[in-house]
């Protein structure tokens, strides 16, 4: 705090030192009077001013070397009272700029003296100071005509340290020092010019220094980049505001014709410049020169904060100086086109915004020169764009992208000069299409196949994801660039197009490029897709938004013509397998051109087949065809999501198409044409596609129907069929039974050539049936165990459910359970008495009849109708029963396939299943025991399923035609897996003797198989338990055991203690034989944890 607040006591304090260093010009006595100063106050320093200054200033014009650590003092002692003081003084604020400036000049050299980094940054550091201590309007008396000179040294002195000096903090500030001295200052103490006058006065000044300014600051900013971001920005930043006071358009109206005449000297009236249209014209193409350079180097500076400096240099110098820099606009638009993607957000925003603003005011739209200038630009781009695209690495095709989307966002409506030249229409689509063009060479595009009806039902829940245009679309590789963001930056290109330039032309002028010639083909079709999404406005950026975008009408009707030419049947039925059914079955002419698109009716005619060479196609063909079907899928998508709600009327177009893709065996095109249903169903309103499906269920049920009729032209009617039944619900079957009923009329007159394809959408039908229709747990089932539990007299307790067994049967259940045997056998002899026929039979009374039952019991021959699925499902496994002994294996796997959902579909209705079971059975005995180990895989899983929906039915049949056999594959081929290593597990045979032990437990236990059939099975898989095994048979063998256990667990127990044994039963009493099992005598075997693990479970 300070000590001394009056100039009186403050210059008692200050006179001694003041006058010794006056006398003596040290470093001792300048920091003694320095220290004095800290205890002076402001208002007491700034009255003695000037007798403070007097010392310093004498010590730097005393003639002779001086130390440069005096100096150095005396400069920041300088400083300090000239941060605490102001001046008031014009001749004296010019007597201290010059003698700083003096401090660092060389008397034989242009450049700075060679002096300490530490005197050069106390003297621009005294000079900033200076200039704001200046008073008022002070130091304007700095810029007049006579101080030419000194100006001048002073700005050339501080660009030398910029650009010479290593010192990052002497650069740093000797570039504020300069924002200073050239009034570009932003803080609020430095004064701000009012009156134009004063401006011009200026302008005419600084463009004396013009010309070293500009040229210095270029080689800096241009310079190395290890300068560091901060210095490049700072003198970016003091190169356009010189540049834009001096170049203003407004500034430069008023200058007069006449060079003014300065009461100065000779040499400085040389100095100074008259701004007329000469000088202006010859200055503006030397600053094109320089802006040029500057433009290329910071455009792609590593720093985003450098990128940003450089757009507001553009919007500067745009809005102050576009007719005296009319050679530079279109570098200055350059930036602004090519920045306006950039990898960073904020540079992004702040383009958009300038953009923006230039929209806003129309300074392009409505300036015939910047039109001009953006039209040549795009003019010479599209000349250059296909031999750019073909020579340019990833980078250079992304920058020069970016300048083509920048150039097409400010002309905005006016694009439409450049499409109407058929030149340069020409060479821009040469180039998309050139660039665009797909690498089809990668196999696995060809080799990935749909597994299994997964259908649409599983992309449901992308409903809630954004629709089309935000959705994950397929990743594309193409052949001349990898970086993804190209590609983004070609669909905002086709999108701008679409949105500013003639819909009509465009359209017109890729359909012609896509029915030219097949390798064009994909491209065109992407960029139509695109040119569309871009005409309906939703999600386009951009900048003219007065611009009124196509109306729905006029989509509509381009729209229709496109996916008329999609879905011909050249472009949609295109070769992309080589699988069994043949390319000449997918280059059949299938659906002729379509009369109407809007009439959904397909009429056909009979084409020639394709000749043999035609057929054989390279995997890279296949592939291109696969790309060219996904595109149009993905158009289809698009063009939804441009009309909305208005695509309705085209579903009866579309919808057929879509959905016959979308049961492709292409994983790709399944894929791609779920995603387009899923489109569909945001732009239609629908809520999921088992909705769409239902709505147009009448459309597409009557084209099924007629084209069934005619398999060989429409070969794909089935998968049509087969998506429809898994993404839609039982409201659809009143309206496809008929359908069904003729794909069984076509299985029956086609089973030989399209067995495959019918049994699918068989196997779908009855898939979705037993999905519609659950059938809950007969009440039969649950009489059959309760006469089971009645029979073995079993009580489980449900705590100890899967545990072990409680048996806990009162001596009177035995003794009513032995009487009323011996009566049934009585009766069964025939040895009855009258008076045993009055006995009342155990069996509870009778129950009145139903009205229905009596309606049966007084009609019995009357058939009652069946439900619709039943009846299907009865028809269906009539077809399976013939198809189960096909030749082919393929068509006999599928065909068991379809059986077991026929069985699971008929399990409530017994009559009409166990008759159909007992024709099946024969068929599924020899696929059981004479086939390939795979339909024995799968004629095993319809077994069991019988046996789960038949029991009883089948015991006899089981016993006699399969359990044999079963049990002695499975002891044949015990050894060979006891002895097998680790790979085993991966061959058929192991799978088949794992399906069987798995499998074969359940069986006994639903079939309630008797003694004799039981000791065949354990005595089958007794061996699986020995520790020989693979893990997974000992534990599918154990499974084996647990489910006899509930069948018969006496024999159960006796079975595996023959085989160990590991107690000791002492008899109750001496007079009964000891107990004797084969088990007790054997030390531990192979058998004995498995064994253990079993009598563990069945003890509970």
């Amino acid at each position: 705090m300070a000590v001394f607040d009056s100039p009186q006591e403050a210059f008692g304090i200050l006179r001694p030192i003041c006058v010794q260093l006056t006398k003596t010009q040290t470093v001792e006595n300048v920091e003694s009077l320095q220290s004095k100063l800290h205890v002076v106050s402001d208002s007491a320093l700034q009255d003695l001013q000037e007798y403070i200054l007097f010392p310093l200033r004498f010590t730097l014009k005393t003639p002779g070397t001086k130390r440069e650590s005096l100096v150095q003092s005396v400069v920041e002692c300088i400083t300090f009272v000239l941060s605490t003081t102001c001046i008031k003084k014009e001749d004296l604020l010019q007597e201290l700029f010059s003698e700083l400036c003096l401090c660092l000049s060389s008397p034989n050299s242009q450049k700075p003296a060679p002096v300490s980094e530490e005197l050069k940054l106390a003297v621009v550091q005294g000079l900033h100071t200076l200039m704001h201590s200046a008073y008022g309007d002070i130091i304007l008396s700095l810029y007049q005509p006579c101080t030419l000179p000194h100006l001048g040294f002073a700005i050339s002195l501080l660009l030398t340290l910029v650009e010479q000096e290593k010192s990052k903090q002497i650069k740093t500030s000797a570039l504020k020092c300069l924002q200073v001295l050239l009034l570009q200052c932003d803080c609020q103490d430095h004064p701000k010019l009012l009156d134009d006058i004063e401006t011009k006065k200026l302008g005419d000044l600084f463009a004396s220094f013009l010309p070293g300014i500009s040229t210095t600051l270029t080689r800096i900013i241009t310079g190395d980049f290890k300068q560091g971001h901060v210095i490049i920005i700072s003198a970016l930043k003091i190169f356009y505001k010189t540049i834009a006071f001096i170049m203003a358009d407004e500034q430069l109206a008023r200058i007069p014709k006449d060079k003014e005449k300065f009461s100065v000297e000779h040499r400085v009236a040389e100095l100074m410049v008259h701004r007329d249209a000469n000088w202006v014209k010859n200055t503006g193409d030397k600053l094109a020169a320089l802006i040029e350079k500057i433009v290329e180097f910071i455009s792609v500076h590593p720093h985003w904060k450098a990128r940003m400096e450089l757009i507001e240099l553009v919007q500067d110098l745009l809005l102050k100086c576009r007719q005296s820099l009319l050679k530079s606009v279109g570098h200055l638009l350059k930036v602004l086109v090519g920045l306006v993607n950039d990898e960073n957000l904020d540079v992004q925003n702040r383009c958009n915004n300038v953009l923006k603003n230039f929209a806003d005011q129309r300074i392009v739209v409505e300036s015939r020169v910047l039109t001009d200038i953006l039209s040549e630009n795009l003019h010479s781009l599209a000349t250059a764009l296909p031999r750019l695209m073909s020579s340019q690495d990833d980078q250079g095709k992304y920058s020069t992208l970016i300048l083509l989307l920048g150039y097409l966002k400010l002309l905005g409506p006016k694009v439409n000069f450049i499409l109407h030249s058929v030149a340069h229409l020409h060479r821009l689509s040469k180039a998309l299409i050139q660039v665009l063009e797909l690498d089809v060479t990668d196999v696995k595009i060809v080799e990935e196949r749909r597994q299994g009806p997964d259908g649409l039902a599983e992309s449901s829940s992308s409903l809630s994801e954004p629709p089309f245009h935000k959705s994950k679309s397929q990743r594309k590789y193409f052949r001349f660039f990898t970086d993804e963001r190209i590609f983004l930056l070609l669909r905002q290109i086709c999108q701008m197009l679409g949105y500013y330039g003639d819909l009509y032309l465009l359209v017109d002028h890729f359909m012609e490029l896509y029915n030219e010639s097949v390798i064009y083909r994909k491209q065109a079709a992407m960029i139509l897709n695109e040119l569309i999404a871009g005409a309906s406005g939703i999600e386009v950026e951009v900048l003219h938004e007065t611009h009124s975008r196509a109306s729905t009408e006029e989509l509509k009707e381009i729209i229709t013509s496109i996916l008329e030419e999609y879905i011909s049947q050249k472009n949609w039925y295109l070769v992309t397998s080589n699988e069994a059914e043949g390319n000449r079955e997918e280059l059949t002419m299938k659906h002729s051109d379509l009369q109407a698109i809007t009439s959904g009716v397909h009429t056909c005619h009979l084409v020639p087949l394709p000749s043999s060479s035609e057929l054989n196609l390279t995997v890279c063909s296949m592939n291109s065809n696969i790309w060219q079907i996904c595109i149009q899928l993905e158009g289809i998508g698009c063009f939804a999501h441009a009309l909305g709600i208005e695509f309705r009327v085209l579903l009866m177009s579309a919808l057929y198409p879509v959905l016959e893709k979308a049961g492709d065996k292409t994983l790709l095109i399944s894929q791609v044409a779920t995603s387009t249903m899923i489109d569909i169903c945001h732009a239609c309103a629908y809520d999921c596609p088992r909705d769409l499906i239902n709505h147009n269920a009448d459309y597409l049920v009557n084209e099924i129907s007629l084209n069934l009729h005619q398999m060989a032209l429409f070969p794909h009617t089935p998968i049509v069929l087969e998506i429809m039944f898994q993404n839609s619900d039982a409201t659809l079957l009143p309206l496809v039974d008929d359908v069904i009923q003729d794909v069984l009329l076509s299985l029956d007159q086609f089973h030989d050539e399209r067995a495959a394809s019918f049994l699918s959408v068989l196997h779908t039908v009855l898939a979705a049936l037993a999905r519609w229709f659950p059938e809950a747990k007969g009440d039969k089932q649950l009489q059959e165990q309760e006469f089971r539990k009645e029979k073995y007299g079993l009580h489980q307790d449900s705590a100890t459910l899967g545990k072990g067994f409680a048996f806990t049967t009162s001596p009177e259940e035995i003794e009513r359970f032995l009487l009323d045997y011996l009566r049934n056998k009585d009766v069964a002899d025939g040895n009855v008495s009258d008076s045993d026929k009055e006995v009342v039979p155990c069996f509870p009374e009778e129950q009145p009849l139903t009205p229905e039952a009596e309606m049966n019991d007084v009609c019995p021959d009357v058939e009652a109708t069946l439900p619709v699925q039943i009846q299907i499902a009865k028809n269906v496994m009539e077809r399976c029963i013939h198809l189960l002994s096909d030749k082919d294996l393929k068509t006999r796997l599928k065909v068991l396939d379809v059986l077991e959902l026929c069985v699971t579909v008929l399990q409530s209705h017994e009559n009409q299943l166990l008759p159909m079971v007992h024709r099946a059975w024969l068929p599924l005995v020899h696929r059981l025991t004479n086939d390939d180990p795979l339909a024995v895989l799968r004629a095993f899983k319809v077994l069991c399923t019988l046996g789960n929906k038949c029991g009883d039915f089948l015991r006899n049949r089981f016993s006699k035609d399969i359990l044999p056999k079963l049990a002695g594959s499975l002891v044949t081929q015990a050894p060979v897996s006891a002895r097998a290593g680790p790979v085993y597990s991966h061959t058929l045979a192991f799978k088949l003797q794992l399906a069987v032990l798995q499998g074969l437990g359940s069986l006994c236990n639903k079939l309630d198989l008797g003694g004799g059939d039981l000791n065949k099975v354990a005595d089958a898989c007794l061996i699986y338990l020995s520790a020989k095994q693979p893990m997974k048979l000992q534990e599918a063998a154990r499974s084996v055991f647990l489910h006899l256990m509930k069948v018969d667990p006496d024999l159960t127990w006796f079975i595996l203690n023959e085989l160990h044994c590991p107690l000791l039963y002492e008899p109750p009493h001496p007079s009964l034989h000891p107990v004797s099992l084969s088990g007790m005598a054997k030390s531990r075997t192979e058998y004995t944890d498995n064994v253990l693990l079993l009598l563990a479970e069945l003890q509970g």
